[in-house]
């Protein structure tokens, strides 16, 4: 018997869910090898679309589920975790339902597959939906307090693509080629779904992909008028770019071999120069002291929830508290390797308070406040001069990442 099309997808999208919520996976690391017998762009695609919404609506499917169960399937079954598949293609892809059991049902066999056959043909007739935004896991909320309601709306929808443009001048232009929004010098929103190899202007390196949150710390640093600064954790190498473009010699230093060989492409596509090291930055000694230092530091990654909604079921607080002791350790060698005048931004693309607000309190130098200079209307730093991001801001422009920026000065 021939196989209903998209079952290769599905398959893919049940392996990706089976190693973010059991194995502890990212999404990103599982994606190559969950995907790996599809040949097709489109259909690798959807495989991540269906766990991606899985995972952003995952109290909510399953809060369905159980209504419509005389007992709770077990969290880990395989039936609940089809059946959070099939509700979410059927409510947030827009799959027609006949579809969705098609493709869905071929997963399970026996009792489960006429399980869920029950349930979803159940949930279909009352004809039920999904809130206006999804319900966060109880523990995050906790963590993210007053905003969780404020994020969880900027999580409801896939973020837009963001480009930072190479040659800020030519903002106009490109809004015009891309048929993009701006908000902000040097940046373009399209809507999500490009292929971005395709788009013009790749090729010759006028662009990048980068979050506008993402784009903030190198941003705050300003020209750099061949000053030297190290990009500390810099690959994949947004930031290095950002600085290289911006005037400043970069040293650019990751521990990662396959990140750099990324920063490496992207300087070469771009034509722009920067000198890569690959380290460890807590043993690496550098031969000179520089004129400013970025260190967006390794971290949770709690504000990238709208592209990683993984995110949302693997950190807990045994994740936070080891990213915050290598935090602190980043940013007390940082320190000492400061020009006096220098300045050091710190960033985190985290929610958490112990990897922003509680790092930068522990900060020796001198702060230098951000100001409202340089922002993208709407996003204001907060009272001690600290900058703090989340999805729940811009959200009538399609919202940023949430990032937690510093910026101190070494004294003269």
């Amino acid at each position: 018997m021939a196989q209903p099309t998209g079952i290769h997808a599905r398959r893919a999208a049940l392996r990706l869910l089976d190693a973010v919520l059991r194995q502890g996976e990212t999404l990103d690391i599982a994606f190559n090898g969950a995907t790996r017998d599809i040949r097709k762009f489109e259909d690798k695609a959807l495989a991540r679309a269906i766990a991606s919404e899985v995972l952003r609506w995952l109290v909510d499917l399953d809060a369905l589920i159980d209504s419509a169960t005389k007992k709770p399937l077990p969290h880990d079954a395989k039936a609940r975790m089809v059946l959070r598949m099939m509700l979410a293609q059927w409510l947030r892809l827009d799959t027609p339902p006949h579809a969705v059991l098609a493709t869905g049902l071929d997963l399970l066999a026996g009792g489960q597959r006429r399980l869920a056959h029950g349930v979803f043909s159940t949930l279909t007739k009352r004809g039920d939906t999904l809130p206006d935004a999804p319900t966060l896991p109880e523990p995050v909320a906790m963590r993210w307090g007053e905003r969780a309601p404020a994020i969880a709306a900027g999580l409801a929808e896939p973020p837009p693509l963001d480009l930072t443009l190479r040659d800020p001048a030519d903002t106009a232009q490109w809004a015009v080629q891309l048929s993009a929004d701006s908000l902000m010098p040097g940046h373009l929103r399209l809507p999500r779904g490009a292929n971005v190899e395709k788009l013009p202007g790749f090729g010759e390196g006028a662009w990048w992909v980068q979050d506008i949150a993402a784009s903030l710390p190198a941003r705050l640093l300003g020209p750099g008028e061949g000053r030297h600064v190290l990009d500390l954790c810099a690959a994949p190498g947004g930031k290095t770019l950002q600085l290289a473009a911006q005037g400043w010699q970069v040293t650019a230093l990751d521990i990662s071999k396959r990140r750099l060989d990324l920063l490496k492409a992207n300087l070469k596509r771009t034509g722009l120069k920067a000198g890569a090291v690959r380290a460890d930055a807590l043993k690496w000694e550098p031969k000179h002291a520089f004129d400013a230092i970025l260190l967006d530091a390794p971290c949770t990654a709690t504000g990238t929830a709208r592209r990683h909604p993984d995110v949302l079921h693997r950190i807990g607080p045994q994740t936070i508290e080891q990213m915050a002791q290598l935090q602190a350790a980043l940013l007390q060698r940082a320190q000492g390797w400061l020009k006096p005048g220098g300045t050091l931004v710190y960033a985190t693309c985290s929610l958490e308070r112990a990897e922003g607000e509680d790092q930068a309190g522990a900060v020796s130098l001198t702060p230098d406040p951000i100001t409202r200079d340089g922002l993208p209307q709407g996003v204001e730093p907060g009272s001690a001069g600290w900058l703090r991001t989340d999805p729940g801001m811009l959200e009538e422009h399609g919202g940023l990442d949430g990032f937690f920026i510093a910026r101190w000065r070494r004294d003269l």
